[in-house]
């Protein structure tokens, strides 16, 4: 048999060992190992950080969702309100709405935007704060300032029958800070924060 065919079968032999073994290293072994440490160690984060009431599934602590009134593209004044999405918080079609700062659009939705949280939370334009006008770089962000927070404290109260007190409380209760101290800024998770007064209000 010819020596060069000799050799050549040898090399593709191992190249296909080689073919197989890294397929079952990295395509079965690694991928298994992986998984395994990420639900033993970091399960709630590993499974999208879903949120449970009464043993059913109400959302992710990491995407965020609408709270409007049933049937309808109208916010439900019942609720905290979260950040604009440009998406309607789809998870699969994130992304901002890709206009510059100065962009004319971008200036008269965020004005129009204004005008329409002022109003719907009975609170001057002025103190309407910038998350609550401008949607994130995701367009999911399940988290809003404590500030936009605040701005909804009474509207929330008087729709649930609660006392302004009451609803601050949650909001304190719900404010995380800023990671590891100084990275981020302080935030209130939005469904967390909404889970916590259906609670409230139920026991009232």
């Amino acid at each position: 048999m010819n020596t060069s065919l000799v050799n050549t079968g040898r090399m593709v032999w191992a190249a296909l060992r080689m073919l197989l073994v890294l397929t079952v290293v990295t395509g079965i072994v690694y991928p298994l190992v992986v998984t395994g440490i990420g639900q033993a160690l970091f399960n709630d984060k590993a499974n999208s950080s879903i949120v449970k009431v009464d043993g059913k599934e109400v959302g992710s602590k990491l995407i965020g969702q609408s709270w409007n009134l049933p049937g309808t593209d109208k916010p439900d004044p019942k609720w905290f309100q979260g950040r604009p999405s440009n998406s309607g918080y789809d998870p699969l079609s994130t992304g901002s709405s890709q206009l510059g700062a100065g962009d004319p659009t971008l200036v008269k939705n965020v004005k129009a935007a204004k005008q329409r949280v002022a109003a719907f939370n009975g609170v001057p334009e002025s103190e309407v704060p910038k998350d609550a006008v401008t949607g994130s770089a995701s367009a999911i962000d399940p988290h809003i300032s404590p500030a936009y927070a605040d701005i909804q404290v009474q509207r929330v109260a008087e729709n649930n029958g609660l006392t302004v007190g009451q609803v601050r409380k949650l909001v304190d209760e719900h404010t995380d800070g800023r990671t590891l101290g100084f990275m981020g800024e302080p935030h209130v998770n939005v469904l967390e924060l909404n889970i916590a007064l259906k609670e409230l209000v139920a026991k009232s």
